[in-house]
């Protein structure tokens, strides 16, 4: 008896993924069956196959590993399975970051504690004991597990035949093993980027006849979503600075095209969009466009080096800092102030300063200085949906800072003599518990609105408002158009006025030749272009259309 009840309690453990999937994915009947029999009739035959089914169940190990890392995701996201852009942010995220992420969602680490850690350990109990299991019971279980496995293929195959299932994107674990080759692919091609694009040339050439020397400034801001802006018109005053503050353009309705800050930073910084991004595997960057077309080009960030493709960018500038090469911890953003001034101070011709902030990373709190908690009360023991409200305040302090950054940066270019424009816009957006989904943090899966919707503006100084009031119209002239974050790299070099013939200038908001997209996109996990429509829920769309911005 006690043999039967491990046996299934084994089964339960294995399938358990499975089941937890078939409730929080959206897909037909038939592929929900086809999602619990297939693997339940593989780990059935399987099981009753040796005698020492403990054993057996430890070979199984890398499974049980993946289940229980899914259970984790599935509590954080709310769906979706171990995704390939989740796999890479194994690597590209800090062990800062992670250890930030894991203490929000403990509940379900210490669930998949408790269901998985007894059961291996009763398992190598059994395996030390060398327990061997009745010749007869195995054989039975074996044949049902075969009868369940015949009657899944053809379930199987009348779930593939709908087309709205398949085994590579929807059946756990093949799904995450796929996942995971793929992210392997990637992360190869990470690797060998420096030779692919050794040869690469933009052809690049400085277009403007004036021999004023200019500064054309982009700053990153990382995890800031438009929602939570008072220059949006969110109802709080997080925004204070900027909204007294003239020759600023807002653009409100900007979606980023990723999730991820290791794919959607190349597509603020290189040619790559949702709609080719496989140009970024053998292209060069907005750094290396300018540094052709003889500007001096400077790259200064707060995120931690993370080996991606963020960093290979990053290294095509002439001057290239990261403050956390030089300095323990996480440090404020306010300490990139006096690394910008001297960047300015120092080099006196055509510029081009890309900043990468840290901006409005969980945890919030932990983003800026205490006297700066204007929304109180603002420190969180745990991520919750019950605290949503200190979360929330936190998160408002956070925006208050990049308000006071940023206008701390538009200072430190207006005091300098030649024309200066700055544009600003974030890598994408965050979740805090907004609606009945229940959804946290960001580089979820599938997006939602609230990660997607950016804020974006571009502040000229008077001098660059003489020297080329046409690009300043023709930006201005667009601050209602629905845009996404694959026209910042093309707008950089117009308002450098730099030209090459990746410029994509039906993109670039300083182009007469500018085409509002009749669809934005998003770039999918496995890297292909999806309308609004086919990765946004209901939820998302009714957020969107509150807010006045246009759906599709």
């Amino acid at each position: 008896m006690k043999q039967k009840l491990i046996f299934f309690l084994y089964l339960i453990v294995l399938i358990l993924p499975n089941l937890i999937l078939c409730i929080t994915e959206a897909m037909p009947l038939i592929g929900k069956m086809a999602l619990v029999l297939l693997p339940l009739g593989v780990y059935w035959t399987v099981l009753g196959m040796f005698p020492r089914v403990s054993r057996t169940m430890w070979w199984m190990f890398p499974i049980l590993f993946l289940g229980a890392f899914n259970i984790v995701l599935s509590y954080l996201f709310g769906k979706g399975v171990i995704a390939v852009d989740m796999w890479l942010n194994l690597t590209t995220s800090s062990p800062a970051e992670m250890g930030e992420m894991l203490s929000q969602i403990y509940p379900a680490v210490v669930a998949v504690v408790v269901i998985y850690l007894p059961t291996l350990a009763y398992a190598a109990y059994d395996v030390y004991r060398k327990t061997t299991y009745a010749v007869k019971f195995l054989k039975r279980q074996m044949c049902a597990g075969l009868a369940i496995l015949l009657l899944s293929l053809p379930v199987t195959f009348m779930a593939a035949r709908e087309g709205r299932w398949t085994v590579l994107d929807d059946l756990f674990p093949v799904n995450v093993c796929y996942n995971l080759h793929l992210a392997i692919e990637r992360q190869s091609l990470s690797q060998e980027y420096l030779e692919r694009s050794r040869d690469f040339v933009f052809n690049a050439v400085h277009t403007d006849t004036d021999t004023v020397p200019k500064v054309v400034m982009l700053v990153i801001g990382e995890t800031s979503r438009a929602a939570n802006w008072q220059l949006n018109g969110y109802g709080r005053e997080t925004t204070p600075l900027l909204m007294q503050t003239p020759n600023l353009t807002v653009f409100t309705d900007c979606m980023s095209q990723s999730n991820t800050t290791h794919k959607s930073i190349p597509i603020l910084l290189s040619p790559a969009t949702a709609d080719n991004y496989d140009v970024l595997y053998h292209s060069k960057g907005l750094l290396a466009a300018f540094n052709e077309a003889g500007f001096h080009t400077a790259f200064i960030s707060n995120e931690p080096r993370n080996k991606s493709f963020n960093d290979h960018l990053a290294e095509q500038a002439h001057e290239v800092l990261f403050l956390r090469d030089r300095m323990s911890g996480t440090p404020m953003d306010s300490l990139l102030l006096p690394e910008i001034q001297k960047t300015l101070e120092r080099n006196r011709g055509n510029l081009l300063v890309v900043v990468h902030t840290y901006g409005s990373h969980s945890t919030y709190s932990d983003r800026y200085e205490r006297n700066q908690a204007h929304f109180t009360p603002d420190v969180a023991l745990k991520a919750t949906k019950e605290n949503r409200d200190i979360l929330m305040n936190a998160y408002d302090n956070t925006i208050r800072y990049t308000d006071r950054m940023l206008h701390s940066i538009i200072g430190l270019l207006q005091a300098q003599d030649r024309p200066a424009a700055m544009l600003f816009a974030s890598d994408h957006g965050e979740d805090i518990y907004d609606d009945s989904r229940n959804l946290y943090l960001h580089a979820s899966p599938w997006p939602s609105y609230y990660q997607l919707h950016v804020p974006f503006l571009v502040w000229t100084c008077d001098m660059y408002r003489e020297h080329y009031p046409e690009r300043v119209s023709m930006v201005e002239s667009r601050k209602d158009e629905p845009i996404q974050t694959d026209c910042i790299f093309p707008t950089i070099l117009g308002l450098g006025g730099v030209s090459t013939p990746y410029g994509q200038d039906s993109l670039a908001l300083t182009s007469a030749a500018y085409i509002t997209k009749e669809k934005r996109t998003y770039l999918s996990d496995h890297n292909e272009p999806l309308t609004l429509d086919r990765c946004l829920e209901e939820e998302d769309f009714q957020a969107m259309e509150k807010r006045g911005l246009r759906t599709y």
